[in-house]
């Protein structure tokens, strides 16, 4: 009976963190890009500057369909393409100001959904749920 109980729990816990996940999302949505395109502009910012192969090995996607994720990004003015450091024959993409900008203001939206929802539940709340995060971060590095 515990096994039922432990499955019932890990299901209610998968659909609470993605539904967290998708309102996280919507408070962004205004910046209109696809969650492809976001992730690779979070793996620039993060990692910066890439080629697109690297991009695709990164992502787990065909380098084709990068090339066409990245080539919306550019026509957007979100990123770039750069002469690679050291080999002549590959190129970059780099985030641009407007890159790096469009990226700020998404993060800043849903960490501000995020700080305006936490702030509503009392502090006994607040410091299980922190203590969860940490819980989740252990398991997501595991």
């Amino acid at each position: 009976m515990a096994r039922k109980t432990l499955d019932l729990d890990v299901a209610e816990l998968t659909h609470a963190l993605g539904l967290l996940v998708r309102r996280m999302r919507a408070a962004a949505a205004s910046h209109d890009l696809s969650l492809s395109e976001s992730a690779v502009m979070a793996r620039l910012d993060r990692s910066g500057p890439a080629t697109t192969a690297e991009l695709a090995r990164a992502e787990g996607v065909r380098p084709q369909s990068m090339g066409a994720i990245v080539a919306s990004l550019e026509q957007l003015g979100l990123v770039e393409r750069k002469p690679h450091p050291s080999d002549g024959r590959q190129v970059n993409i780099c985030l641009t100001s407007k890159g790096s900008a469009v990226r700020k203001s998404a993060t800043d939206a849903k960490r501000t959904w995020l700080a305006q929802a936490v702030a509503r539940l009392g502090k006994q709340e607040q410091e299980a749920l922190f203590a969860a995060g940490e819980i989740i971060k252990r398991l997501a590095e595991s």
